[in-house]
């Protein structure tokens, strides 16, 4: 019996029984399966992907590699026999070996690249790799790889050789071995001093970089991230390129001969948003000076942003994207520009569409290039011909598309999620059909109610147009016709340079399926409306993105929703940031939930990653103090929060670090106001265990009831 078929029947049986749909809840954060990544097989015939999910022994997270057939017959796991996760699953050209990374089986717990034969067996690490892989691509005669590694910890050699040199203590009782010295001496330890114990001591955290942290990665030195090439038949690795610098997004040209990357090869690149794409040549005996194609002054291709730069399929001419204006940073709309691989000017192809691009893949014939477009709530797939022209729609709706993988005779196969469902790998074939290819949710979505989404439009205190989202209860009415008004949250998104976008959120279900509404707006400052939507709170930070906000509980009161007497509020980075400047600038709010945010901009800087950001933007502190001052007043004019606030952080945060959240809680302590300050321990900006994630959800809820009542 096909697995759908057994999902099917599953469904028949729960409903013959009278089993009911319930509300999502916070326990349902480890039953939701995150799918991603989609790879097509050269032959189009079959599509792998990775699957994220919760191992609640374990309290972690893992994800492993699954493969549907391009008719959806079909559904095989490939890899989950290990403790360990994979990812980055890759086809050969020649569609016998499928690679990915993972880190099962490593001594250091370094990613390693692994290969599997497509006709059965155990996958099998890549020796002579020294570091950990990051990215990878396989070039045309499925003999060679291109792969970014990152430097190997430089301590470790001196470790090793420590403890290669160190006496193992003799068990008591047991004989010498022969030529070993006496037990008694063998057990000794190695007098203070010695190379091993000195070579296994904490060394001082040496910083000489101008951008020195950055979460996760924690206080940067000098590894770098470096392009190699492997050979299968040898298992070697070699460098490249030359340089002392991080290289990233390799794509092979179609004859094998050059691969092209993303790098800043400046003298320093911590100070410039400038990457560059950069061409090296594969079939050089040693590695040598890459040749440079992009000369645009911003960011060419950002890695941030994941867009592989792509080769034509004549080799002639490489697609990326071309970032914004420099001064606007992440606030600039991001386009499509293909560049000649030989050198020369580069061309913009969307020049006239004011909307972020991303993900470019070329038809087969050469002739246009799909892209995502990020538009108004929605992403969706365009086409544009790649020697210049009109967009055309290739899928269009209110929905969010992402990680397209080119398949056969045109057709993708991509990531799709809608406000009802989560996102699961589709095929696109001709005329932009659509077919579900991954079920990974299927089975949970049926003991579920999801709660229903609708979109929302408002004008905010300038008159200016705000879009966003309303989610309600499941079952619930509410309105004026109703005469039933809700308790309701102000959900602000983070960023600021991103949008709630019309995709699955378990956040917003979980608060919903607790019986409360839920509005969240697109405020300005953040992306899908155009750069000078994003750009309206540029060194202006909680200023109209805040009246924003508010007009959008405003609609929702004045159209019966939401109850005025049990409004609440919260958001996490840039949407916590938000919630500050709210709560600081209205009262009417019963409670908040502050996550990961700042108040105190200056504070920030030297103490997080965004030391660039911050001097392009804002100016050095000291040399322009008003406008730092003048988006800090959450903290120095805190005395106008009355709002009971919970705080919530991870102790690594490096993005927005714990301090700046203990200092917003001191202040609101100090002057007694109700809050708190929860912090999760061994966690980054964005938090990963999964207990963590439930306990966060049951503090939020708990928080919220505990001032508007348990609706």
């Amino acid at each position: 019996m096909s697995r759908r078929m057994s999902l099917a029947l599953a469904a028949l049986l729960a409903t013959a029984g009278g089993a009911q749909a319930r509300p999502i809840g916070p326990q349902d954060i480890a039953r939701l399966m995150a799918v991603s990544d989609p790879q097509v097989d050269p032959a189009g015939a079959w599509v792998a992907y990775t699957v994220g999910g919760t191992d609640l022994a374990a309290d972690k997270a893992y994800s492993h590699i699954w493969m549907t057939s391009w008719d959806g017959s079909r559904t095989v796991q490939l890899t989950g026999r290990a403790k360990e996760s994979e990812n980055t699953p890759r086809f050969s050209p020649d569609g016998k070996l499928l690679a990915f990374i993972s880190a099962r089986g490593g001594d250091k717990g370094d990613d390693q690249l692994w290969v599997m034969d497509r006709a059965g067996g155990e996958g099998r690490p890549l020796a002579g790799i020294a570091g950990s892989v990051v990215d990878y691509a396989w070039a045309s005669d499925s003999k060679t790889l291109a792969v970014i590694v990152e430097d190997p910890d430089p301590d470790e050699k001196a470790n090793a050789a420590a403890e290669a040199v160190t006496p193992s203590p003799a068990k008591p009782g047991s004989p010498p071995a022969p030529g070993a010295p006496p037990a008694e001496a063998a057990a000794s330890p190695t007098p203070q001093g010695g190379d091993a114990e000195t070579a296994k001591r904490p060394k001082p955290i040496v910083i000489d970089r101008f951008q020195f942290k950055r979460d996760i990665d924690g206080y940067l030195g000098r590894k770098r991230q470096r392009l190699f090439l492997y050979d299968l038949a040898t298992r070697t690795a070699r460098r490249l390129t030359t340089g002392d610098f991080d290289e990233a997004l390799p794509a092979w040209s179609p004859d094998g001969r050059q691969v092209a990357f993303v790098s800043k090869r400046a003298p320093d690149p911590d100070r410039t948003y400038d990457f560059n794409l950069y061409v090296a040549d594969a079939t050089a005996a040693a590695a040598a000076e890459p040749r440079r194609l992009t000369a645009y002054e911003g960011a060419d291709n950002d890695p941030d942003w994941a867009s592989r730069p792509a080769w034509s399929p004549d080799g002639r001419q490489i697609a990326y994207l071309q970032g914004g204006p420099v001064k606007l940073i992440e606030y600039g709309v991001h386009k499509l520009a293909v560049v000649p691989a030989a050198g020369g000017p580069a061309r913009v192809l969307t020049e006239g569409l004011d909307r972020n691009v991303a993900a470019p893949v070329w038809t087969p014939d050469g002739k246009a290039i799909r892209f995502l477009v990020e538009d108004d709530e929605a992403q969706r797939i365009a086409e544009v011909p790649a020697a210049g022209g009109p967009l055309k729609p290739v899928v269009e709706g209110w929905r969010k598309f992402s990680a397209p993988s080119a398949g056969a005779k045109g057709a993708l196969a991509v990531m799709l999620s809608t406000p009802a469902a989560p996102a699961e790998v589709y095929a696109v074939e001709a005329g932009g059909k659509l077919r579900q290819l991954s079920h990974q949710n299927e089975a949970w979505l049926k003991e579920v109610d999801v709660a229903p989404v609708t979109r929302t439009s408002f004008k905010s205190r300038d008159g200016s147009e705000v879009h966003g989202f309303l989610v309600t209860p499941p079952g619930a009415t509410a309105g004026a016709a109703a005469g039933r008004k809700l308790p309701t949250m102000l959900y602000s998104h983070g960023g600021p340079q991103s949008q709630n976008a019309a995709e699955f959120s378990i956040l917003w279900q979980i608060i919903a399926g607790h019986g409360y509404a839920l509005v969240a707006p697109n405020y300005r400052g953040g992306t899908g409306r155009g750069e000078a939507w994003a750009k309206a709170i540029y060194a202006a930070w909680g200023t109209v993105d805040v009246e924003d906000d508010l007009a959008a509980v405003d609609d929702v009161v004045a159209k019966g929703v939401a109850d005025p007497d049990r409004l609440v509020v919260g958001g996490w980075s840039y949407g916590g940031i938000l919630t500050n400047y709210t709560i600081a600038r209205d009262r009417r709010f019963k409670a908040a939930v502050s996550g990961a945010s700042i108040s105190n901009v200056l504070a920030g800087y030297g103490t997080d990653q965004y030391i660039r950001d911050y001097e392009t933007e804002l100016g050095r502190p000291w040399e322009t103090p008003a406008t730092w001052m003048k988006i800090s007043y959450p903290f120095f004019h805190n005395e106008t929060i009355v709002t009971p606030t919970l705080f919530m952080v991870g102790d690594k945060d490096f993005n927005v670090p714990l301090l700046n959240s203990e200092q917003m809680y001191q202040a609101l302590k100090s002057r007694g106001v109700d809050t708190r300050l929860v912090i999760y321990p061994g966690e980054f900006h964005g938090l990963k265990r999964p207990s963590f994630l439930k306990d966060r959800m049951e503090r939020w809820l708990a928080w919220y009831d505990a001032r508007v009542g348990k609706p």
